[in-house]
């Protein structure tokens, strides 16, 4: 696998406007909501890594995950399986150019995986 750094975290729940209203007010992050879920990402230039800030899919109280980047989602969540963790999204994109999966450790806590 590659150098696997993290390169993103989001922060999803109830009310993502909401949410990304708090967040830019808090620390005077720029986001870009030009996309049709309206998902607010900053420039990593800004933060550091890319921070997305946005409604939760399941429309309940969310969660902050973490995203390590790997050279292929699919070889990451299937090791991760053998490791004694669970896969809790197979590989999908939700848009142009992302490749990502969700995993959870053997207690539970859960990160993404993203292909760069």
């Amino acid at each position: 696998m590659g150098d696997n750094k993290v390169i993103h975290f989001e922060i999803v729940g109830r009310d993502g406007a909401g949410l990304q209203r708090f967040y830019t007010d808090l620390f005077g992050w720029k986001l870009n909501t030009d996309n049709p879920g309206g998902y607010g990402m900053t420039d990593p230039s800004q933060t550091g890594v890319v921070v997305g800030i946005g409604a939760s899919q399941d429309g309940g109280a969310g969660h902050v995950t973490g995203y390590v980047a790997v050279d292929d989602v699919e070889t990451a969540l299937a090791r991760a399986a053998e490791l004694g963790g669970t896969v809790v999204m197979p590989k999908f994109s939700p848009g142009p150019g992302a490749v990502l999966g969700l995993l959870a450790d053997p207690e539970g806590h859960v990160i993404g995986v993203t292909e760069l």
